[in-house]
């Protein structure tokens, strides 16, 4: 193998892990564009190492191609966390997975599967992430009607600023409309209540599960509650 051509596929293993980035980076997700284009090129530059770096009878040019795989695992366990009754992370670390195929593919010569390969990634996050969050909802009568949402955090009068901060940018990762945001002196002294009234075409408890998760692990935060409110003939209930 020249040069040249270790050059191309370690160029086409970077290419394939940012164009798989790129859509994780505007999601906001936790492996954004680098984490993905490192891992892309990392196990390039393995699957290359096996295919030049070992000659002889007793090489075996397969067997650090096969640790990646392995190795990824490790990587993926990391990034999957678990916030209340919520996993966060599973798609993350499937994406990280297939980034590392994408690579050995580039590290292998494999050139047109490597970029049909990130391709069909990206397709996946694109078409089928709506097709799921259809799925989830699983629509009643009840649930077709726009409805409205009463999200409540109870935090330290110290700790309002950050915590209203973190509450727009964990509401930002859902499909909810946020309203308005409102604070006010709580029944205790030195705290205070963070108000947030948010709109949705569409009921969907999950998505706001998954948020009150995310801010309940605020050490400043004492408590969390959110209501939904239905535009129906159906009563509000408080969670």
């Amino acid at each position: 193998m020249t040069l040249i051509e270790m050059l191309l596929r370690l160029g086409l293993g970077v290419g394939c892990g940012a164009l798989i980035g790129i859509e994780r980076q505007f999601r906001a997700r936790m492996a954004g564009l680098r984490t993905n284009a490192l891992v892309s090129t990392g196990a390039t530059l393995f699957v290359v190492l096996s295919a030049q770096g070992f000659t002889g009878e007793t090489a075996d040019p397969t067997r650090v191609a096969a640790q990646i795989v392995s190795g990824i695992g490790f990587l993926g366990g990391g990034v999957i966390l678990r916030e209340g009754l919520t996993v966060r992370g599973l798609n993350t670390a499937a994406t990280l997975w297939c980034s590392a195929a994408v690579g050995s593919l580039a590290g292998a010569g494999l050139h047109l599967m490597a970029v049909v390969g990130s391709l069909t990634i990206v397709t996946i996050h694109l078409v089928l992430r709506p097709v799921g969050r259809a799925l989830d909802r699983h629509p009643t009568s009840s649930d077709e009607a726009p409805v409205a949402y009463t999200f409540l955090a109870v935090t330290r009068d110290d700790d309002e600023a950050r915590v209203r901060n973190l509450l727009v940018q964990s509401l930002s990762r859902t499909d909810f409309a946020l309203q308005s945001v409102e604070s006010t002196n709580a029944h205790s002294d030195g705290l205070v209540e963070v108000r947030a009234a948010l709109s949705a075409e569409h009921r969907d408890d999950k998505q706001m599960e998954s948020a009150v998760s995310r801010l309940s692990l605020e050490p400043s935060v004492s408590s969390v509650r959110w209501q939904v409110h239905t535009y129906g003939p159906d009563d509000e209930e408080d969670q």
